[in-house]
């Protein structure tokens, strides 16, 4: 089975979503979300971002360097913008073709969903099979755990550094 036939087989398992709501309108989030280099601030694993060309900053097609941080290991990956329309939608694919990793906003009311996104894609999942060999699944797993536990994470950072700068008084 090729490895398009395993993610379209458990789409579930290589996906993930969650959503959060933020007391600001989704053009404050958007700039905040879309500015890689305050990344550190929100992320779990991912320190610093910085882009190759500031010129370039935020459009689609501008690349990135990330910095992760986990306690056995440090690395960078390359990534670059595959989304973005202010207010809607910020998006971006690391490597190439590895994982694609995306913010969608929607307007309530006054206030944004923000729905933050991961999709394992199959050149990543061909990539940890080559790099990992036996140890491949392992990896795997471990790359779903943090992006699911990382997103819950980061979606709550994200709602107190933007409500913070709106000056929204948190649950108390």
């Amino acid at each position: 089975m090729t490895d398009a036939e395993v993610i379209i087989n458990d789409p579930g398992r290589f996906s993930h979503e969650e959503t959060i709501e933020v007391a600001a309108p989704p053009e404050v989030v958007y700039d905040t979300v879309s500015d890689i280099t305050r990344t550190g601030e929100w992320s779990p694993i991912c320190v610093a971002c910085w882009w190759d060309d500031p010129r370039e900053a935020g459009q689609v097609g501008a690349r990135f360097t990330g910095r992760n941080e986990l306690p056995e290991r440090t690395w960078q990956t390359r990534s670059q913008v595959v989304a973005a329309e202010r207010g809607r939608e910020f998006a971006w694919i690391v490597g190439d073709g590895f994982v694609r990793w995306g913010f969608a906003l929607a307007p309530a009311g006054g206030r944004t969903e923000l729905t933050e996104s991961w999709q394992f894609l199959p050149p990543g999942l061909q990539m940890f099979r080559e790099k990992y060999a036996a140890d491949a699944e392992t990896q795997i797993r471990a790359r779903i755990e943090q992006a699911h536990t990382g997103i819950t994470q980061t979606l709550a950072a994200i709602k107190r550094v933007v409500e913070g700068q709106q000056g929204v008084a948190g649950p108390g």
